[in-house]
C-alpha cells in the first residue's frame, strides 16, 4: 500500500504558526504597542497640540507631497523598467535586473551621500542642472530624488512577475484581429497588471513616507522648507521628548495603514471587475 505523503514541507501548522506569530509579535507588534501606549498616556489636548503645530504641519506638507511626486515618478519608471526586463533580451539585461535591487542592499545613508555628490554644484548632474536654474541639493527636489531612488524597486518587483505571466498569445491574437499596440496594452496587458502596479506604488509611497537616511544628507533639513516628519521625530527623540516623537510617528503609521487598506480594497475591486467582464 502506498504510503501517504504530507503536502506540507514545513513542520506542523501549530509550530509554524506559533513561530510566525512569535516573530511578528517580537519585531512588529511590540514596538507598535509601545508607541501606542505612549500616545495613549497623553491627553488629547497635548496630542493635538503636537501633531498640529506649525512645524509639524510643514513637515507633513513636505513629506506627503514629496512622497506623492516620488511615487508618480516610480510608477512611470518602474513600469518601463519591468517592461524592458520582461519583454526584451539584450546584452547587460541581467546586470540591469540586478541593479534594480541595489537600493535594497545599499545603506540609505550611502545613497544620500551618493546623491549629494551627484547633484552638488560640481557634481556630474549638478554642473549641468544648476546653470539651467535647477537646484536639487538642499531643496524639495532632492527629497523627491532620494525617495524615488530608495523606493523604485517596489514597483518593478511587483509588476515584473505579473507581466511575465501575461500570455503573449492573447496579444498576438488581438493584433491579428486588427488591434493596435495601444489597444493591446490598454485592453489586455494593463487590466492584468493593474492590481500589482497599484500595490507596488502604494508600498513605494509608504516606503517614501518613512525614508530618513538618504533624505537627511541631501535635504538640508530646514524647518518649514526641507524638514520631513521622520527627521522631526529623530529631533524630538534627541531632545528626549518621547511623547512628541510617538505622536508624530502615530500620524505616519495611520497614514501608511489607511493607504495600504485603500490599496487592498482597490485591488480587490479591480480583480472582481475584470472577472465580471471576462
Amino acid at each position: 500500500m502506498a504510503q501517504h505523503r504530507s503536502k506540507h514541507l514545513l513542520p506542523g501548522f501549530g509550530l509554524s504558526m506559533g513561530l510566525s506569530l512569535f516573530y511578528l509579535t517580537l519585531i512588529v507588534l511590540l514596538p507598535i504597542a509601545a508607541m501606542l501606549l505612549k500616545v495613549a498616556g497623553m491627553g488629547w489636548p497635548e496630542f493635538w497640540r503636537i501633531i498640529s503645530s506649525n512645524r509639524a504641519l510643514s513637515a507633513y506638507r513636505v513629506t506627503f507631497s514629496s512622497a506623492l511626486f516620488a511615487t508618480a515618478i516610480n510608477g512611470v519608471i518602474g513600469l518601463l523598467l519591468a517592461w524592458v526586463l520582461t519583454r526584451y533580451r539584450f546584452p547587460g539585461r541581467r546586470l540591469l535586473d540586478a541593479l534594480v535591487d541595489l537600493p535594497f542592499a545599499l545603506p540609505t545613508a550611502v545613497a544620500g551621500l551618493v546623491l549629494v555628490t551627484l547633484f552638488d554644484a560640481s557634481g556630474w548632474y549638478g554642473q549641468l542642472l544648476e546653470p539651467a536654474g535647477i537646484r536639487v541639493s538642499y531643496t524639495q527636489l532632492g527629497i523627491i530624488a532620494a525617495m524615488a531612488f530608495t523606493s523604485v524597486p517596489f514597483v518593478v518587483r511587483s509588476v515584473q512577475p505579473v507581466l511575465e505571466e501575461v500570455e503573449t498569445d492573447l496579444e498576438s491574437a488581438a493584433m491579428t484581429l486588427g488591434a493596435s499596440r495601444w489597444q493591446v496594452f490598454t485592453r489586455i496587458i494593463w487590466p492584468a497588471i493593474l492590481p500589482a502596479f497599484i500595490g507596488g506604488c502604494v508600498i513605494s509611497f509608504a516606503r517614501s513616507l518613512g525614508e530618513f537616511g538618504a533624505v537627511v544628507f541631501i535635504a538640508g533639513n530646514l524647518p518649514g522648507v526641507t524638514e520631513i516628519v521622520s527627521l522631526l521625530i529623530f529631533i524630538r527623540l534627541d531632545e528626549y521628548n518621547y511623547e512628541a516623537a510617538a505622536a508624530l510617528a502615530f500620524v505616519l503609521l495611520v497614514v501608511a495603514l489607511l493607504t495600504l487598506l485603500a490599496s487592498n480594497a482597490l485591488a480587490a475591486w479591480q480583480v472582481r471587475y475584470v472577472d465580471r467582464k471576462s
